[in-house]
């Protein structure tokens, strides 16, 4: 079980990354406004994820791979949280109402403890 949960990690991090590469132009709606060169901080996270995917995928790394994913999905709490801090309950797309805003949080942290259980495991 271990395993596949890892295996599973590595793969959705390479797939994240890829998409972070391919479809910039969504990625960057989730880039808070006040923060400078969303393309840049888009393009640097695709990499990272990619990165983090394949040190996941290396049993020898398991451990560094998944407290790394944890850290990298930590990193993306502040754009959940500034979107928290914009919602509004008549905005058309539903990731930008409370409850949808809430549903990216709580899928954020549910990501982040599957990261740390694949790195507890590996160790």
């Amino acid at each position: 079980m271990n395993r596949i949960a890892a295996v599973s990690l590595g793969i959705f991090l390479l797939a994240a990354g890829v998409a972070h590469l391919l479809v910039p132009g969504y990625f960057r709606t989730l880039i808070p406004r006040w923060l400078t060169r969303p393309a840049l901080l888009v393009a640097a996270t695709g990499a990272a994820e990619i990165v983090v995917g394949v040190v996941v995928l290396t049993p020898r790394w398991r451990a560094a791979g998944g407290w790394s994913a944890a850290a990298l999905i930590s990193a993306y709490l502040v754009s959940h949280l500034d979107a928290l801090r914009s919602a509004r309950a008549h905005r058309a797309r539903f990731l930008e109402r409370p409850v949808g805003v809430a549903a990216r949080l709580v899928v954020n942290l549910l990501y982040i403890c599957w990261s740390v259980m694949v790195a507890k495991a590996a160790s």
